[in-house]
């Protein structure tokens, strides 16, 4: 039996892993997710990774660490600090060694998709970020959700703080931790290309890549559960 730990990205929570956790747990795994302190102006991405580590206990090592975009920056850091079988990179932001993440949007600038930001209005007095333009939010987020998947979601989504964005990827390297990139071929977020790039060169990773746009933990469940699945199956 493995233990999924499942690492939101920006703006969401632990909600958005609700569809996809009964097809992990009815095949006999356990899954722990959890609400990392985005909204919080002062926390950063090792903030976010005390969080995962407290939510996964005393867990034995046998857990697969899945970060979904912005969560791509806390699962290394878990990774470094206790015992994980594997990670999953989804449709993740990949850290640059030594580098912030807002360093990475000014020199890696495919890193993510044309006009990702157009959708985000002006910070708040906390510096923090909220998606104002929902219809280009949808697009850029949930393409290929349906309806009533989107509606729940725009109405779950959270600020955003900035704060992470200036702190350098702590690590002088990756965690010596076996680990797949998951890709997915019409996501307007994170640029496939730059993802299959830095897959192959920065994390030396197994590549999949599955149909659709940014978020198939909600768009297809199903089909994310068995790439999850067969990961444990693979790297017992």
């Amino acid at each position: 039996m493995t233990t999924f730990a499942l690492v939101h990205g920006g703006w969401h929570g632990a909600w958005c892993w609700d569809v996809l956790t009964p097809l992990l747990q009815q095949e006999g795994h356990d899954v722990v997710a959890m609400d990392l302190p985005c909204d919080d102006a002062a926390a950063d991405f090792g903030t976010y990774a005390d969080v995962v580590c407290a939510a996964l206990g005393e867990c034995d090592g046998d857990v697969i660490l899945v970060g979904h975009s912005m969560g791509g920056h806390t699962i290394p850091l878990v990774a470094d600090r206790r015992p994980v079988r594997h990670m999953v990179y989804l449709c993740a932001l990949v850290p640059g060694i030594g580098c912030s993440l807002g360093d990475q949007l000014l020199q890696e600038p495919d890193m993510m998709c044309a006009g990702w930001d157009a959708a985000l209005g002006e910070p708040d007095e906390q510096l923090r970020s909220t998606w104002v333009d929902l219809e280009l939010t949808r697009a850029l987020l949930y393409a290929d959700c349906d309806e009533s998947t989107v509606a729940a979601a725009l109405a779950r989504l959270r600020p955003q703080a900035h704060f992470p964005l200036g702190s350098p990827f702590p690590l002088a390297e990756f965690p010596a931790v076996s680990c797949t990139s998951v890709i997915c071929s019409d996501d307007r977020m994170v640029n496939p290309d730059w993802s299959k790039r830095v897959a192959r060169d920065r994390l030396d990773a197994e590549l999949i890549e599955l149909p659709g746009s940014h978020s198939p933990l909600l768009s297809r469940p199903s089909a994310l559960a068995d790439v999850l699945m067969g990961l444990a199956e693979t790297n017992s």
